[in-house]
Formats: C-alpha cells, sequence, structure tokens
C-alpha cells in the first residue's frame, strides 16, 4: 500500500505491495539510520517503510558473481556505477502552497528531469558583465571568505590523508586476524546460504525474471534462463557497474522500466525498454526515485536531488512523445514517491514527512486527469492507501490512540469524516509489514518480543491471530502473487538462524512450513528475552543469544547492539558473522531502546527530540541488567551500533564509559548539533522532526548539547573505539566524524598524561575511512572485510581469541 520506498529517516510511508510489476527494490536509508551489520543492507519495500522509517530485507552478499537477497530483491552484485547527469534545462520555480498540483505542462522527452539543477547550480557565483558592473542577482564574496574556504578544504585533505596513512600503519596489527575471521565467514556463508529463486513477475503465461544482471522472458510452465529469452543485459547495454534495483512492466507488456543503481550513488537511473522481438531502449532517465506504470504507454515518475524528493513527472511513449510536471512539494520536510495499489487501479502520489503524510490518486483508468486528493494533510497524522472492490483502505495514526489503525472510505467520499475503523492494534504492538488480498488483509506484528501473524477475513469479518516460533525476530514478506491469491507466503529468521519459508492458507486457515532448505538447523543456541528497568521505570525489552554450552558466562565476550532512531526496530535478520560469534562462546544483546520501533509508535515517540536522553538511560539499564544477571561483565563487553545509533553509543562513551570495554561504530552520528545547525545539508531540515530546531529553539539547542557525543567529550578514562566511516557519505558528513576522533583522542591522551594511576594506558581510537562504499550499499568483499576488521579489533581488545587456528594469544 502506498509507497515502496521512504526518504531518510522518515515516518511510514505506504502498504507492502507487490503489483505485477514489481521486483527487486534497493534500499533507501535514514540519514543516519539503518545501515547496520555485515552483509545486510537495508531495502525500501512495503509497509516496512511505512512503519519504521523504512523497509528491511536481508541482502546476502555472495562471492560468487552475485548477491542473493532473501525476498523480492535483485540478485546482481553491485558494482560502482556512473549515473547518467540530466540536461541543462532550467525552469521558474512558482511559489505555490504546500502539495500544489500544477496545471499540465508539456515539455520535450529530452527534459525529463525539469526542475532538477546540477550540482552547484543553485549557488550564486561570482559574475560580472562586459563592462563591469555587477549583474543583479549575484553576489561576491569577500577575498578573506574565499582564502578561508581554501584553507578550510586544505586542511581537510590534509587530515584525511592523515588519517588514511595512519590507518595503513595499524591495519597490520590486525592483518593474520582479520584474515582467519574472513576465511572462517565464508564458510559460514557457503555453508547457510542457499539460492532462491529470484523474484517472478507473472502476466498470464508469460513469465519475467532477473539472473546475473540479466532480465529474462519465459513461459509460466518452463521458467529457466537457458529456455528464456534476454530482454535486458546490464554488460550488453553498457551498464555493467550497475545493479537492477527495481523492475516495472506496463501492462500490456509493450514496455518495461529498470531502475540501475551503483553501490556508491544515492541515486539511481531508469531505462525505459520497448519489448518484442528486439528489445531497444527507449528512453533514459537520469535521477529517479520511483516509478509505476499508469497505462500502457504512460509512466510516472519521481525525481531525486541531494537526497530529496519533490517532483513527479508523466512521460508518455507514443507517436508524440512528452514529458509533464505532474506534482511538485514545496515544504522540504517532506519526501515524495508513487505506487500502485495491488489491484492497478490507482497511482498513489505520496508526501510524507515524518509525523505527516498526504496522498493523491491517479486513476489508472483515466491517467490524463488531474491527480485526487484523499485527504489533506494535518499535523501530526500519517496516512497510506489501498484499494479494494471501490473502497479506499487506509492505515493511519488518526484518532486515539496515535497508533496505526485500518479504515476504510469510498473512493467518491475519501476525507476523513467519512473514515470507518476496520481493525485497531493492541497498546504496544509494534506493525511490521502488511499485504493486501481480495478477501484478506494479512498484518505482521511484534509484540513484548514475539512475532504475530493476524489475518483479518473481508467475508466473514473475523480475525484470526497466530503466534509464530519463539526463535524468530524478524520478517520477510515475499513477492506475492496477484491479489486474489489462496496464500500469503513470507520468511522468518534471526541473527543466528537462516531464513525458513511459510505459507498462510486463506483455504485451510492455517501456517504450513514449506519445504525445508538444504540447511543445517541451528540447535544449539538459546534466545533469552528480558526487560530491563530505566531511570524512570519504563521496562526496556532485550533479546540475548547465547551458545547453550557455554559455562561461566560472566566471563564470556558480550556484545551489545543499539539503535534508538527514527522508529527503526534494530536489524535482526540472519548474519553469517553472528552466528560465528555465538560459535565461539560470544554472547549477543540486542537492546531495544526507546527511540527505535519495537513497541509501535509511542515507543519512538517517547525517545525523539526532547525525549532523546530516555533511550540513553534505557541503554544503560539494559547493559547494567546484563552485567547483574551474570552476562559477562565490563572488561569483556563491547558495543556496537551504525549511523543514527552513533548518538546513544557516544553519549554512553561520555557518561559511562566504565560500562564497556570497546565500541565498533559504522558511519556513526557522532556530531549532532554542528549537523542540525546547517540547513544548507540536505536532510537537516527534514530531520527536525526527529532531533529538533536549535536554530530556532534555544532549549531545543541546550538539550541537544547534553548529550550530543562530540559536544560532551571530556578528559576521562575510554574505551577503545574502532570507526567505520565513508568518503562518498552523503548522510553522515565525514567532516563531523573526523572531529569527533581527534577530540576524543586528545581527551583520552589528556586524561592518561594527567594522572598517576597505575597500569593506566591510552584506548585505541581508530578511524577507518572508505573510499567505497557508502551509506547505501556494499560490495560481498566490501562488506566482509569490513566486519572481519570489527571482529579483529574486538577480539584484540577483549583480550579473547576463540578462533580455529589461532595459535598464538590476543594482545
Amino acid at each position: 500500500m502506498g509507497s515502496p520506498a521512504r526518504q531518510p529517516g522518515a515516518a511510514p510511508v505506504s502498504f507492502h505491495l507487490t503489483v505485477a510489476g514489481a521486483a527487486a527494490e534497493s534500499k533507501v536509508r535514514p540519514r543516519r539510520g539503518g545501515y547496520q551489520e555485515m552483509k545486510v543492507r537495508t531495502s525500501c519495500v512495503g509497509l516496512r517503510n511505512l512503519l519504521q522509517g523504512l523497509s528491511y530485507s536481508v541482502r546476502y552478499y555472495s562471492k560468487h558473481s552475485c548477491f542473493q537477497t532473501v525476498c523480492i530483491y535483485s540478485k546482481m552484485k553491485p558494482k560502482q556505477c556512473c549515473i547518467l547527469d540530466c540536461s541543462g534545462s532550467t525552469c521558474t520555480h512558482r511559489t505555490l502552497p504546500p502539495g500544489s498540483i500544477l496545471p499540465w505542462r508539456c515539455f520535450s522527452c529530452k527534459v525529463s528531469c525539469l526542475c532538477e539543477d546540477k550540482p552547484g547550480t543553485n549557488q550564486w557565483f561570482l559574475m560580472q558583465s562586459e563592462d563591469g558592473v555587477k549583474q543583479e542577482g549575484t553576489k561576491i564574496p569577500s577575498k578573506r571568505k574565499q582564502n578561508a574556504s581554501i584553507t578550510s578544504d586544505l586542511s581537510y585533505k590534509n587530515l584525511l590523508k592523515s588519517e588514511q596513512e595512519n590507518w595503513n600503519d595499524i591495519s597490520a596489527r590486525y592483518k593474520a586476524m582479520t584474515k582467519r575471521i574472513q576465511e572462517r565467514l565464508e564458510e559460514l556463508h557457503d555453508k547457510y546460504t542457499f539460492n532462491l529463486e529470484s523474484p517472478r513477475i507473472r502476466f498470464g503465461e508469460n513469465v519475467y525474471f532477473e539472473e546475473n544482471g540479466c532480465i529474462f522472458l519465459s513461459k509460466a510452465d518452463d521458467v529457466d534462463e537457458e529456455n528464456g529469452d534476454i530482454l535486458f543485459s546490464t554488460e550488453g547495454l553498457g551498464f555493467s557497474d550497475a545493479f537492477i534495483q527495481r523492475i516495472r512492466i506496463s501492462p500490456d507488456q509493450r514496455y518495461m522500466a529498470i531502475s540501475l543503481k551503483s553501490e556508491n550513488s544515492e541515486e539511481a537511473t531508469c531505462v525505459v525498454m520497448k519489448l518484442g522481438h528486439f528489445p531497444v531502449v527507449e528512453k533514459v532517465i537520469p535521477s529517479v526515485f520511483s516509478f509505476e506504470w499508469a497505462a500502457n504507454d504512460l509512466l510516472y515518475y519521481t525525481s531525486q536531488k541531494n537526497l530529496k524528493c519533490q517532483n513527479v513527472f508523466m512521460t508518455t511513449f507514443t507517436n508524440q512523445k512528452h514529458t509533464k510536471l505532474v506534482y511538485t512539494e514545496q515544504d522540504a520536510r517532506f519526501f515524495v514517491d508513487i505506487h500502485c495499489t495491488k489491484d492497478r487501479r490507482f497511482l498513489t502520489i505520496n508526501s510524507n514527512s515524518k509525523t505527516t503524510s498526504e496522498v493523491w490518486l491517479v486513476d489508472c483508468r483515466h491517467p490524463f486527469k488531474s491527480p485526487a486528493l484523499v485527504q489533506a494533510r494535518i499535523k501530526g497524522v500519517v496516512y497510506h492507501i489501498e484499494h479494494r472492490n471501490d473502497e479506499l483502505y487506509i492505515l493511519t495514526t488518526y484518532g486515539e490512540p496515535a497508533e496505526y489503525k485500518l479504515m476504510k472510505a469510498p473512493v467518491a467520499a475519501s476525507g476523513k469524516e467519512n473514515w470507518q475503523l476496520v481493525y485497531a492494534l493492541e497498546k504496544k504492538t509494534k506493525l511490521v509489514d502488511l499485504e493486501m488480498f481480495s478477501e484478506h488483509c494479512v498484518m505482521f506484528l511484534k509484540n513484548a518480543g514475539h512475532l504475530y501473524l493476524n489475518v483479518i477475513s473481508f467475508v466473514s469479518h473475523s480475525v484470526q491471530s497466530i503466534k509464530l516460533p519463539t526463535w524468530a525476530c524478524e520478517f520477510e514478506l515475499e513477492s506475492q502473487p496477484e491479489h486474489t491469491t489462496s496464500a500469503c507466503y513470507f520468511q522468518l529468521t534471526s541473527p543466528v538462524h537462516p531464513p525458513k519459508r511459510f505459507a498462510y492458507s486463506f483455504k485451510e486457515n492455517n501456517l504450513i512450513e514449506q519445504a525445508v532448505q538444504e540447511v543445517p538447523i541451528i540447535t544449539n543456541c538459546h534466545t533469552t528475552r528480558l526487560l530491563a528497568k530505566s531511570k524512570d521505570e519504563t521496562l526496556v525489552p532485550i533479546t540475548v543469544f547465547h551458545n547453550m554450552n557455554s559455562k561461566e558466562l560472566h566471563r564470556k565476550p558480550l556484545l551489545v547492539h543499539v539503535y534508538g532512531a527514527y522508529g527503526i526496530d534494530l536489524n535482526m535478520s540472519f548474519k553469517e558473522d553472528k552466528l560465528m560469534l555465538i560459535e565461539e562462546g560470544w554472547i549477543l544483546a540486542y537492546c531495544h531502546v526507546r527511540g527505535g520501533g519495537e513497541l509501535g509508535l509511542s515507543w519512538h515517540k517517547d525517545g525523539c527530540r526532547h525525549n532523546k536522553l530516555k533511550g540513553l538511560h534505557d541503554l544503560k539499564a539494559c547493559i547494567m541488567l546484563l552485567h547483574k544477571l551474570g552476562f559477562s561483565q565490563p572488561k569483556y563487553t563491547a558495543l556496537a551500533a551504525a549511523s543514527a545509533g552513533g548518538v546513544l553509543a557516544g553519549a554512553l562513551c561520555n557518561t559511562a564509559p566504565e560500562l564497556v570495554r570497546a565500541m565498533v561504530l559504522q558511519a556513526p552520528f557522532v556530531d549532532v548539533l554542528n549537523t542540525m545547525m546547517k540547513t544548507h545539508l540536505p536532510l537537516t531540515i527534514e530531520e527536525q522532526e526527529e532531533w529538533g530546531n536549535p536554530l530556532a529553539d534555544e532549549k531545543c539547542m541546550k538539550y541537544i548539547k547534553s548529550y550530543c557525543p562530540y559536544q560532551n567529550i571530556k578528559p576521562q578514562c575510554y574505551p577503545s573505539v574502532f570507526i567505520t566511516a565513508y568518503e562518498n557519505d552523503q548522510r553522515v558528513p565525514l567532516t563531523g566524524v573526523l572531529r569527533y576522533v581527534q577530540k576524543l583522542r586528545k581527551a583520552a591522551l589528556d586524561h592518561a598524561s594527567g594522572t598517576s594511576e597505575k597500569g593506566n594506558s591510552i584506548p585505541n581510537i581508530i578511524l577507518d575511512i572508505r573510499a567505497s562504499g557508502s551509506h547505501c550499499d556494499s560490495s560481498w568483499e566490501d562488506s566482509l572485510n569490513e566486519v572481519a576488521r570489527h571482529l579483529a579489533f574486538l577480539n584484540k581488545e577483549l583480550e579473547v581469541c576463540h578462533l580455529q587456528h589461532c595459535s598464538k594469544p590476543c594482545k
């Protein structure tokens, strides 16, 4: 329902939708969010987006030619791609109210990215006319500012070079152990990763599928790449450095739209193919985020620039080709995408901030008519749309309590005054995903750490609740057949359990475990669910995994995971490195602190903006409870966090460094105050709903300053820290990470030189800056190396060495 993807950290976006044209969907992460641990890269599909800011799907990167994904994603190995630039077209911006529908405006089909300025074109430069008079509308910077800018740029480059040289010197000490870990992870990958069918898109007797960067057409009774016709090849058409992100087939199967993306880019390129005996490239559209077919030869798409998506276009492929601007969003806090209802009756134009949304409908029977507004945006109300039997089904936070409810209204009278309640969630229940069928609606839920299915029958008006296996921690909804299908397919997984396939049969009203893959069953891992009492006595869930054969747990190494932002759950999908740690005697703990989404929307609200410190109090309470119950002790405890999780990890490092011995941080957001003061950054305004606006509110500035990791560094005994950052990261500025590392090192050195305590030592504070990879995707090799380096660091710091073939003790 609604859109297949949400932009940075945004609020929920829409129902999970798998229409006849759906296939591989790539990921867009929250600005400082989302990107968690090895070989798992987020994917923006479905209601998962809607409910926690973006959708997660496990992506297993194969070392053999392609990656495999447990869900509906492409299996082509991502490589670096050169995204095409848009034309130099310009347009005059009009002042319109937020979310205005623009009158039809025709442009040449060459102007496919109207209003998308090239990098830098939105800035004023030094310009003079031939007679020496300054031209109107220009701004001439002073020579002092120019010199300061040049000096700053040189300082940054020198610091970057210095850090890279420092890492090259330090990395030698971890080389041997890193290699052993890499070898072990490759063994586990080969043992536990299995080949899944690539996504199938079925139209009658025709089936479209993707294998190794090629898209094939085959007959339904003989689906095989050897018997299929090749419609598209990334290498054959000059896109060898890209991976396939999404596929959409037009209703009459004459056209196919594909988005291509690289691991180092936030933007995708849409390639439209005209199918037939000899498929040809009909159009290439750069900087595209989402797209859907409204009719046989009519494609709607959204354009993306600097992590923002605010314009919707339609382009035709008739004899008179033209492109029109359909919709524009004037509010910088909102992100726009489009989706298609599962019955293909409507396209939905979804404009969402983190707390508010608005939807416009494009009738696919009359696609040239202006979009119709469902309900004007109401501050604090989120809603998303599906369609069934001439009624709109609305997933919304409207009404009390402010959690998600399923409501419905007639298409012709869609305002909130006509919304009728269909189903409301129980308190502290997280709606993870939702799938609409012709006679049923399936809700995927979390409650008290356990997973459930709630199946709503539109025929009998009943609700059936099914509790899923206790070991399961994560859902992955599969690509569903047509909405008239008789079953709903999905997979269950946990950090230490490979995905297992299930189906819910609507006819039999029961859960069916599908044929078991040839993968060894994990039987030696025990799962424990705990509740820690936070500072304000709120109970905070913890999920703990440990080897059942382990003795003296208080002496075992403990790896704690935290995130706590954007309403996003901790990623608890299967990862080979987590299984390796369990086999080697480690304890894994996942702290579901406030700010995340594990207990519903209120759990997120209670940990954002002026409540951020609650997440820090929750994390402290969780680690202290683990130690109290005998799960390890401080000198054997490490903390892992990524992106926005770096806020809580860095804050803990400042306020209670004695609780952990080491930290590993991935692209951490550690300079909150300075970043939120810079409104020229692409996501700052949008993220004020998560962190607050320090420029407009002095109390907000003081509050952010009270927990911001960078602002609160002081001379004291810090744990050792390993940080991985990325040169091309658009979401977490590298400059902030560099400042943080420099200041942290100085504080640790000042403390060590100013105290005479026996045994006092300077912690290792390591920064590994990667030229490849980003907040988006990493290749199998990069992901493997990154995690191996992290684990080698932790084994050294915690003085544990349980890896096989390790003949020397860790120092």
